[in-house]
């Protein structure tokens, strides 16, 4: 059965309410979903959404998943590969982008004065 996004039309974003903290992830970096019908148990679907790091904010340990993803870091900076203390890495600066296919292992990540990243998160229904 396939899914399908909403048919969203240009309309202001609210960028101060609706941020959300990932489960797994520090309070100091939380998401807003723009759209989705990703669904990760039938492996089908997609999402948009917006991932903010607070000042300082990192990750412990890389992430995968089995979905592609493509991130733009359209504000702030960025450091991959840091350790689970949050030090070392590959400090990055707005603009920068990213696409990943899945089982691709990236991270952990940081950000020193606080990010805006915005990403897509997509299965390859060709695949089934």
């Amino acid at each position: 059965m396939p899914m399908n996004k909403p048919h969203l039309e240009f309309h202001k974003l609210d960028l101060n309410e609706g941020w959300h903290t990932l489960k797994g992830y520090p309070p100091t970096i939380t998401e807003k979903i723009l759209a989705s019908d990703l669904d990760e148990t039938n492996k089908m679907g997609s999402r948009t959404r917006l991932l903010k790091f607070e000042p300082g904010a990192f990750t412990t340990y890389p992430f995968v998943h089995d979905h592609w993803e493509e991130v733009y870091l359209y504000q702030g900076d960025l450091t991959v590969g840091n350790d689970d203390k949050g030090e070392g890495g590959e400090a990055f600066q707005a603009p920068t982008y990213a696409c990943r296919p899945p089982g691709a292992y990236h991270g952990p990540f940081k950000s020193e004065k606080g990010c805006v990243l915005y990403e897509i998160h997509y299965y390859d229904e060709s695949k089934k």
